[in-house]
């Protein structure tokens, strides 16, 4: 799953990262965004494209449209988000993408946990795969946005047996054209998504699970993890 990632640099350097030629409708801001420990519940810049333009609104993580009186969720899984009642609707009329450096997950072991931090290799930004209620510009609490997730595989099943769908630049600037099919999202969300061998991961202080802390810290590899 994705419950906790980091989103650091400023929009200008995950946009540039992205694609500097592709036309935007989005305030120039090199300040960075210093989120070392995002969560569920709080609104999150989110890229997505109408009107021919990219756009970054603050969208909440989280979704529960009128009918669902349980908890709000934060992931879809990609084996069935396309076709679901829940998702299928978002898939085909909300597609995003959210910048992150990287994201955390819990280890388990009896009543143990350890957190650690999944980065890419090279150091480059990821662009995770998210549907949510368009227009995001409305910023509706309820009906926000989730992240896709897939299968984790090799070394990543070892932290968890999930793992968000982190795509290629050029895979997420098709996962966000409206002119990109449903079926034709599937297929960027398989074959489009960074394996298993782009990453790498450390541990972390425990200091993450709380949602309060908010520092560079909280990335820096420790030496002596509980699991």
């Amino acid at each position: 799953m994705c419950g906790r990632f980091a989103q650091t640099l400023s929009r200008e350097a995950y946009l540039t990262a992205l694609d500097e030629t592709s036309e935007r409708d989005i305030a120039f801001d090199p300040e960075p965004l210093a989120r070392y420990n995002v969560a569920p519940g709080t609104r999150v810049l989110l890229l997505n494209q109408r009107d021919d333009l990219l756009h970054l609104d603050p969208v909440h993580w989280g979704y529960a449209p009128q009918w669902w009186h349980k908890t709000p969720l934060i992931n879809a899984r990609v084996e069935t988000a396309a076709a679901s009642r829940m998702f299928k609707p978002l898939w085909q009329h909300g597609r995003a993408i959210v910048f992150a450096d990287g994201w955390y997950e819990w280890k388990r072991e009896g009543d143990k946990k350890q957190p650690y931090f999944i980065h890419r290799a090279d150091g480059q930004p990821l662009f995770f795969a998210a549907i949510g209620k368009a227009p995001f510009e409305h910023g509706d609490v309820r009906e926000g946005f989730v992240i896709v997730t897939a299968a984790a595989d090799k070394g990543l099943i070892d932290i968890h047996d999930r793992r968000p769908v982190a795509l290629t630049a050029e895979a997420a600037l098709a996962w966000l054209s409206p002119e990109t099919s449903d079926a034709r999202a599937e297929t960027l969300a398989h074959d489009g998504a960074l394996g298993p061998d782009a990453f790498l991961w450390h541990p972390v202080d425990r200091a993450v699970g709380n949602i309060r802390n908010q520092s560079p810290d909280l990335l820096a590899p420790i030496n002596d993890p509980v699991v």
